[in-house]
C-alpha cells in the first residue's frame, strides 16, 4: 500500500510540498492540472513541469539536508466533458472531439510515468455539500450536507454560488465557474437521459479510452458519486454496489477500475464500505478513506475525523480488509476538518483540504494497517 496526499499545486494550495514531506508515511502526491477545463488536452510540457515539482528537490532543499522525495503516480482527476456524458455536443465540443482529447491526455500521462488516473462520471456537479465550513461540537469546522435544504431547492444555482464563495481564490474542482455558467444548457441536455441511457454513454467512454490505458499502462479509476444518490433528477450510476458492478461489467479490462472513496460510498446508508472493499479488491486502483456522521433520518451528514468511533464509517474494518489482502494500490486520507486556526478570515484552506486533520488521518490509517500487518 502506498500512502498519498492530495496537493493542488504551487500557488493554488495553502499547503506546501515541504509541509507534506514532514507527514510520516506519505509516498505519493496526488495531483492534477487544475487550470485545465474538462475536455481540454493536457500537453506533455505541462505534465512534465508539474511532475518535476513533485518528484524533484531544489538546491535549497539539498542544502538543508532534505532527501525525501515523492512519486507522482496518481492524477486526480482528468475531468470528463459533459458531451461524453450526454452523448451530445455541449459547450461547442462534440463527443468525438472530447474523447480524442481524453485519449491523447491518457497517452501523454502514461508516457510521463503516471500509473493511475482518477475521474468521475457524475452529471454536472462532481460532488455536493450545503455548507463548506459547518461548525462542529469541538470547535472545528467541516463539510456538511443538509438533506432537507437540498430537497427544498428548486434551482441549483444557489448551491453553485455558495460553493464557489467557500473556495475563495482557490480552484474548486468540479465547480468551475466557466463551466457552470452554462447550467441552463446542462439542464436541457440531461432531459430524457435515464440511468440506462447514461450507462450506454458510459460504455462508449470506456470502450474508447481503455485500449489506450492498456497500451500505456495507465489504470482508470472511477470515483463513486458524492453523495451516492440521484440529485435534481439527474442519473447517478456509481452510487451502490450494484451500480459499481455494472460499471465494471461495461468493460471487463482490469484497467477499468475504481477509486473507491469510502466516505462518498457510505453517504448512502444501505451501502456497506467494508464489503465493497472486499468485493472489488482486485479492481481498486486507488482509495480514499474518510468518515462521515449521519445527523438525521433524511440523510444529512457532517464530515468528521478519520477515527472509526467519530462517525458511521468503519475505517478500522476498511483498513483491516486492505491490510489482510496486502493491498498494493494507493490510498489517501480524504476530506478532513479544519483545525487549529486553519479557518480564519486571513487564512482559509480549500474546504475539506486543510493540513492538520488529513495528517492526523494518515497516522490513524497507518496505525490500523501496521497493527494488522505486525500481528499476523
Amino acid at each position: 500500500m502506498k500512502m498519498g496526499f492530495r496537493w493542488y499545486g504551487e500557488g493554488n494550495d495553502t499547503i506546501s510540498l515541504d509541509d507534506i514531506r514532514q507527514i510520516p508515511g506519505v509516498e505519493t502526491i496526488v495531483w492534477s492540472l487544475h487550470h485545465k477545463q474538462a475536455g481540454e488536452l493536457w500537453e506533455p510540457e505541462e505534465i512534465e513541469h508539474e511532475m518535476k515539482l513533485i518528484t524533484g528537490l531544489s538546491e535549497d532543499d539539498r542544502k538543508r539536508g532534505i532527501t525525501k522525495t515523492f512519486n507522482a503516480d496518481v492524477v486526480e482527476s482528468v475531468n470528463v466533458h459533459e458531451s461524453i456524458k450526454t452523448g451530445k455536443t455541449m459547450l461547442g465540443m462534440s463527443r468525438d472531439e472530447a474523447l480524442d482529447n481524453y485519449i491523447k491526455t491518457i497517452e501523454n500521462l502514461g508516457k510521463a510515468g503516471v500509473k493511475v488516473v482518477t475521474y468521475n462520471f457524475m452529471p454536472v456537479f462532481d460532488w455536493l455539500r450545503t455548507d463548506m465550513f459547518h461548525p462542529s461540537p469541538d470547535g472545528s469546522t467541516a463539510l456538511y450536507y443538509d438533506a432537507h435544504k437540498v430537497a427544498q431547492l428548486t434551482d441549483p444555482q444557489a448551491l453553485i454560488d455558495e460553493t464557489l464563495n467557500g473556495a475563495g481564490n482557490l480552484t474548486m474542482p468540479g465547480w468551475e465557474p466557466e463551466r457552470l455558467a452554462h447550467l441552463p444548457e446542462f439542464i436541457e441536455a440531461y432531459k430524457g437521459i435515464d440511468h440506462d441511457k447514461y450507462y450506454e454513454n458510459y460504455k462508449v467512454f470506456l470502450d474508447a479510452v481503455i485500449p489506450t490505458c492498456e497500451k500505456y499502462d495507465v489504470k482508470l479509476a472511477v470515483h463513486p458519486d458524492d453523495p451516492a444518490f440521484d440529485l435534481f433528477g439527474w442519473p447517478r450510476v456509481v452510487s451502490s454496489k450494484e451500480g459499481i458492478q455494472r460499471v465494471l461489467d461495461l468493460n471487463p479490462s482490469p484497467y477499468n477500475g475504481l477509486c473507491l472513496c469510502l466516505g462518498s460510498f457510505s453517504s448512502r446508508r444501505s451501502n456497506d464500505p467494508v464489503d465493497a472493499v472486499k468485493t472489488f479488491m482486485d479492481r481498486i486502483h486507488f482509495s480514499h478513506v474518510r468518515n462521515i456522521k449521519f445527523l438525521d433520518e433524511a440523510g444529512s451528514f457532517s464530515e468528521v475525523g478519520h477515527r472509526a468511533s467519530e462517525g458511521d464509517v468503519d475505517t478500522i474494518g476498511i483498513m483491516k480488509a486492505y491490510a489482510e489482502a496486502d493491498y498494493q494500490g494507493y490510498i489517501r486520507p480524504d476530506h478532513g476538518r479544519h483545525l487549529w486556526n486553519e479557518n480564519t478570515p486571513e487564512h482559509k484552506p480549500r474546504p475539506g483540504y486543510g493540513l492538520y486533520d488529513r495528517a492526523l488521518g494518515i497516522q490513524y490509517l497507518l496505525g490500523v494497517w501496521d497493527t494488522v500487518k505486525y500481528n499476523k
